[in-house]
This record gives C-alpha cells, structure tokens and sequence, in this order.
C-alpha cells in the first residue's frame, strides 16, 4: 500500500483488483488505494467525502462499492454512506442509515438490497438491521 492504515475495508471488483478504503494512521484517512494482484501494484483512486474506520465494504453485482457506516472520532459514529463508482474511481454520498453504527456487518442479498446488522453506535450495542 502507498499508506499505512488500519481499522479500513477492503474488497474485490468485479475485475479482480481489490479496493481498500479509509481507515486510520495518525488521524482518520478518506484515500483510497486499488491493489492490482496481477502486477503487485498499488495505485491511488478518488478519496472518499467522509474520513472513516470500523466501517463496512460491500461489492454489487455491477461493480460498485458500497461503504455503509464506521467511526470518524472516538465517541462519534457515522450513519453516513457512500458508493464508489470503478470505472470513474469517484464517491457519491448516498442516502444515510437510520441509525449510526460501526463494527456492523453488510451483506449483498440476492435481490441486491444490503442487509446491515448490528454493531456499536458510541453509547450501546445494537440489536438493529436495517436493509439498504
């Protein structure tokens, strides 16, 4: 990678490359890197709009990426979501979760809706799920 980080999401595009977001590394990062397995590189793409971690990374069947909640200080968690488009290499806010989360899981459904689940909202654990 051409950054450190942790607490990021990282996922496959339908092209084989692997999206690695955000994160945190003295402060919490909006870069976002493309990791070609095929050549060992890593190359910067669009930043994202919000600085994040904890959060989640879901790839749909037309390529694009879906980055749903996390943690942009210590105490304040993110209802905030983004979709990143591979062939532009953009972010576009989309619409929020209903309820602030990180350390949640996201999964694709088959009907192409994402199923978001639990996780931590800064105060208490969460029994929610939410389809977005």
């Amino acid at each position: 990678m051409n950054v450190e980080r942790y607490g990021h999401a990282a996922s496959t595009l339908t092209n084989g490359s692997v999206l690695v977001a955000s994160g945190q590394n003295n402060g919490y990062l909006t870069s976002a890197e493309l990791y070609n397995p095929s050549t060992g590189n890593w190359t910067t793409t669009g930043n994202m709009n919000v600085s994040r971690q904890l959060h989640t990374a879901s790839t749909f069947a037309n390529g694009f990426i879906l980055v749903v909640g996390g943690q942009s200080s210590v105490s304040n968690s993110l209802s905030s979501v983004e979709l990143y488009n591979p062939s532009t290499g953009t972010w576009t806010t989309t619409a929020n979760l209903i309820n602030a989360r990180r350390c949640h899981t996201a999964t694709v459904l088959p009907n192409g809706k994402v199923l978001v689940t639990g996780g931590y909202n800064g105060v208490s654990y969460l029994i929610s799920a939410e389809l977005y």
